[in-house]
């Protein structure tokens, strides 16, 4: 009882919910009374109080809900790249390891900005599968 008012009070910290938490049951106490809820309290003119607002709760988050920023983010910088590729349509010779043609500035810029997504992709990928062989190992 006392570990789940323990997590309970830490996920109240984090999300920071005013919901007041059990406190642990000590042996020979008696058990708390019951809450009863009383009727609306009355104004001076006979007219019953306003109802209070319903208290206003965190949504935890969640890796779906951290997906959907991603999304969105990539959504914008896509749309900011492709201002950035047709406000450039200059061409421009470029040279590559003896190959040479000639593309548009953004669409340069494009190919470039992808191949080094890639290359981090690849080193990123090549540190998890290690990471993974190394758990691997260890739990056996």
């Amino acid at each position: 009882m006392s570990n789940l008012l323990d997590r309970a009070r830490r996920a109240r910290a984090r999300y920071g919910t005013d919901t007041p938490l059990p406190q642990p049951e000590k042996h020979g106490a008696a058990p708390p009374a019951p809450v009863v809820d009383s009727p609306a309290p009355q104004a001076a003119t006979g007219e019953p109080a306003p109802a209070p607002r319903p208290r206003k709760t965190r949504v935890a988050r969640t890796r779906i809900s951290g997906t959907w920023v991603a999304v969105i983010i990539a959504v914008l910088v896509l749309v900011v790249l492709l201002i950035f590729i047709l406000q450039n349509p200059t061409r421009t010779e470029l040279t590559f390891l003896g190959a040479t043609g000639t593309l548009p500035v953004g669409v340069a810029m494009l190919l470039a900005a992808i191949a080094g997504a890639l290359l981090i992709a690849l080193i990123g990928s090549a540190r998890i599968l290690q990471l993974r062989h190394a758990a691997h190992r260890r739990h056996r």
